[in-house]
């Protein structure tokens, strides 16, 4: 099996429409991370930002984050597929061996397709909801273990989650570092524990969040998210 990487003819020039979630955030932490130069365009999704015609015309599923990336002439929306978009267009963060590859995408389709809308909705029920769900509550808590579970036994052999830091990593860390609005303590995930340490570290993963900061600061956040849920 052969890959054939996206050719980088030109410096990427990406202009990245953005709200600090965890999916916003898995974008933010790869351009920091990458060093790509862009223009941050907030969007802001308590107004109902998202939902705007020019942003349609971006993002046709009308959800943050999406980018143009002017250099290749092609907008993305999804988190997931900018990922792999701009770690193939730039060669960075996605192993170029076909073996390394597949391990980065298998987690990060992980964290598109199982991680992130259990997590999400767990959030949702637990701290949001206008009424308290205990069935909900209750399915979403054990099936939120089982995927920390996952995560806990696959890190207990290597320091991140495909062996070298990827894109894989980049998906699955906005999400766990709420654990506790998820209900979840540490002390039971002592691999996921020094995962987090060592993402946190980082310095393009702090700068990120910094970002976020500056876009939204976290003292507003509850408010915000509170009345989204209304």
């Amino acid at each position: 099996m052969s890959h054939t990487n996206i050719e980088l003819t030109t410096p990427p020039e990406i202009e990245f429409y953005y709200w600090p979630t965890a999916n916003g955030q898995k974008i933010a932490i790869f351009l920091e991370e990458a060093g790509l130069p862009h223009i941050i365009h907030p969007v802001d999704i308590s107004k109902g930002e998202h939902f705007a015609p020019e942003f349609e015309r971006v993002s046709a599923n009308k959800r943050m984050p999406a980018i143009v990336d002017r250099g290749a002439n092609v907008s993305l929306f999804e988190s997931g597929a900018i990922l792999l978009h701009l770690a193939e267009r730039t060669g960075q963060f996605i192993p170029r061996d076909a073996n390394g590859r597949a391990e980065v995408l298998q987690w990060l389709f992980w964290q598109a397709a199982s991680l992130g809308p259990i997590l999400g909705q767990m959030v949702f029920f637990r701290n949001f909801a206008s009424e308290q769900v205990p069935f909900a509550i209750d399915r979403l808590g054990k099936e939120t273990a089982r995927l920390y579970d996952v995560l806990e036994k696959r890190l207990l052999d290597r320091s991140y989650i495909a062996g070298t830091y990827s894109i894989a990593d980049m998906a699955v860390y906005p999400w766990l570092i709420q654990h506790e609005n998820q209900g979840q303590t540490l002390d039971k995930y002592p691999n996921i524990k020094h995962w987090l340490e060592l993402v946190s570290a980082r310095s393009g993963v702090k700068r990120a969040y910094i970002k976020g900061e500056e876009v939204r600061p976290t003292t507003q956040a509850d408010a915000i998210r509170a009345n989204l849920f209304e």
